[in-house]
């Protein structure tokens, strides 16, 4: 768990800000959960990894909760209770901190911060891209470049397995293994499970089936699944879906895995991952929902969404070297010169916050030489100096530190001047 200071912290909220756009023009509503939930809710289809990683405890009134390790379960269990009844679709966002043990590495701690978009409700290909596209933006929006999206469908392994009579649990624990690459594992309880040869075959070829010409890979795995009705279904779903992206003439660049897995047991559709050549993590992860929230009491609800690491955008951002496009601040610094022109000086601070400009005081009781050293040293633009002569006659100095330029003139004209 870390502090982030002066940059970096200017750099999250920077990032923040640019989710909260994305939010914004895409019609996401923010909505904000307890960091301590019921250890069952979030234990619920969260996958092993996950549980074991969770900070857990016992309440003082013996209730077992814990710190959330990711927003999906919250997000469902608000669904199934208070939004049960308002009109579908729900589109919702989160922002915050999230808690894992895992052990620390880079792009990997045990506070970390995500933005979350949910879109409930409906289970239509087309949501699946909008969730693909405003993930995208984002992207954009931070300046990141070289994005790739990793993307395969849960539904196709899942659409295998099912049809060979593997039970959920057995089908969960294989995706596990599959998401850490642990393919042999994987195939030997497959194997285990009394599914045949053929299945593992299929398994086989999926996990060797990747690439980014999308549509040639989907096509070739509708080819490899023929016989699993379901897993055919899904395969023609991930191509709705990407075809839907590349329709709208959104320009993402995609590879599609037809072995990829992700570690939470939840997921029923399609599934994706962003990552940078710069990091091995991946900056982004989400996918289809179907079944969460109906565990949670409410009606069966289908749901897509995605959780955007905002420590790791930045990480990516600073490998990148990409410097944040801020709208440009006007910051001033006040000096007064002498304990009588204080009051006035404060004042004048006050005037120039009301009108929307960034006033930093001299609070340090240094002389004006070294006032201005130090605003120079911190990047101020500009200095109001207050000075007795000039307060008689209604006046201050403004000097632009950038231009070394000074010019006097009437108090009442300060604002106007800095801003224009």
């Amino acid at each position: 768990m870390r502090d982030f200071l002066l940059e970096e912290a200017k750099m999250m909220k920077y990032i923040e800000s640019k989710a909260r756009s994305v939010a914004e023009f895409y019609g996401y509503k923010e909505i904000m959960t307890p960091v301590v939930e019921s250890y069952d809710l979030l234990a619920t289809k969260a996958g092993e990894e996950v549980r074991l990683r969770m900070f857990a405890f016992k309440d003082l009134g013996g209730r077992m909760v814990a710190l959330r390790p990711e927003f999906t379960p919250s997000i469902a269990r608000v669904v199934a209770t208070t939004l049960r009844n308002e009109p579908k679709p729900y589109r919702l966002f989160c922002l915050g901190s999230l808690y894992r043990y895992d052990e620390p590495q880079r792009g990997r701690y045990r506070e970390f911060w995500q933005s979350d978009f949910e879109l409930v409700g409906s289970d239509k290909p087309e949501a699946d891209a909008e969730i693909l596209m405003l993930t995208n933006s984002l992207m954009n929006g931070a300046g990141l470049k070289k994005c790739l999206f990793k993307v395969g469908h849960v539904g196709v392994l899942r659409g295998v397995l099912s049809e060979e009579r593997l039970d959920d649990k057995v089908q969960s624990a294989v995706l596990q293994l599959m998401d850490k690459k642990q393919y042999e594992d994987a195939f030997g309880l497959v194997k285990d499970s009394g599914a045949s040869e053929r299945c593992l075959a299929v398994l086989r070829s999926l996990v060797e089936l990747k690439g980014c010409n999308a549509f040639e890979v989907v096509g070739n795995v509708k080819k490899c699944v023929e016989g699993y009705e379901k897993a055919v279904v899904a395969a023609e779903n991930l191509n709705r879906i990407l075809k839907l992206v590349v329709e709208s003439g959104c320009e993402i660049d995609t590879s599609v895995e037809a072995g990829f897995a992700r570690g939470l047991e939840y997921y029923t559709g399609m599934i994706f991952e962003v990552y940078v050549p710069e990091l091995d993590v991946a900056l982004s992860g989400g996918g289809r929902y179907d079944k969460l929230v109906e565990l949670f009491g409410g009606e069966p609800t289908p749901a897509v969404g995605v959780a955007n690491g905002i420590d790791r955008i930045m990480l990516a951002m600073q490998e990148q070297k990409v410097i944040p496009k801020e709208a440009e601040e006007k910051r001033v610094v006040i000096i007064p010169i002498g304990d009588g022109t204080k009051a006035e000086a404060l004042r004048i601070s006050r005037e120039l916050k009301n009108a929307s400009i960034v006033v930093e005081f001299e609070v340090m009781g240094r002389k004006m030489a070294k006032a201005l050293e130090d605003a120079d040293r911190r990047n101020i633009g500009y200095a109001v100096i207050v000075g007795k002569k000039e307060l008689d006659e209604g006046k201050v100095v403004l000097k632009d530190l950038k231009k070394r330029e000074q010019t006097t003139l009437k108090i009442a004209k300060l604002a106007q001047a800095i801003k224009s």
